[in-house]
């Protein structure tokens, strides 16, 4: 397993217009798609408080290069976007790492409630 660390930073005020994007539109699209994703956060306290962090979860490479190819060139998805970004740009800038797990890797565990 490969995993995909996503870091969107937002213009200042257009965070929930992300979330909302994701909430409404993009999670439907990779669920059709079968791009897993694994947890989404916000910044509670560190750097910037405009960012929305995110993990996903690829069997190959070949297979994060198709999928995401297959995303980006979604109709649906493109639509989705422009719709969200009526108002103005939303993200600022997009980081993103691929992550190989290490031999002590353990896995993710569920929190306690």
């Amino acid at each position: 397993m490969i995993h995909e660390l996503r870091i969107y930073t937002c213009l200042p005020g257009r965070l929930p217009a992300l979330q909302q994007r994701f909430e409404t539109a993009t999670l439907a699209i990779w669920e059709r798609l079968g791009i897993r994703s694994l947890g989404f956060w916000t910044t509670m306290i560190g750097s910037s408080s405009n960012d929305l962090t995110y993990l996903l979860e690829w069997r190959s490479l070949a297979e994060r290069e198709q999928k995401w190819g297959e995303f980006t060139a979604d109709r649906e998805w493109q639509e989705a976007k422009a719709k969200s970004e009526a108002d103005g740009p939303i993200v600022a800038n997009i980081g993103s790492s691929l992550l190989q797990p290490t031999r002590f890797y353990r896995g993710f565990s569920k929190p306690s409630e």
